[in-house]
């Protein structure tokens, strides 16, 4: 069974040519939780997709996966 991707930050990470430790640090919060974001085995919570967003200047829609396919 495929694990479900709901979000796209490590893609846009990559787009931006940002590392996941800068997107920690800016955060404020531990690698490892951004590293988990990034392999979809955790979520962050709507607030922190929307400081991720602004972080790297997309929109959060950008960092979502259209989950209807």
């Amino acid at each position: 069974m495929e694990k479900k991707k709901y979000n796209r930050i490590k893609i846009v990470l990559a787009e931006k040519d940002v590392s996941q430790k800068s997107l920690a640090e800016h955060l404020n919060v531990g690698q490892v939780s951004v590293s988990r974001w990034c392999n979809n085995d955790a979520q962050p919570n709507i607030d922190t997709f929307y400081r991720i967003a602004e972080y790297l200047k997309v929109s959060v829609c950008e960092l979502l996966n259209d989950t209807n396919n």
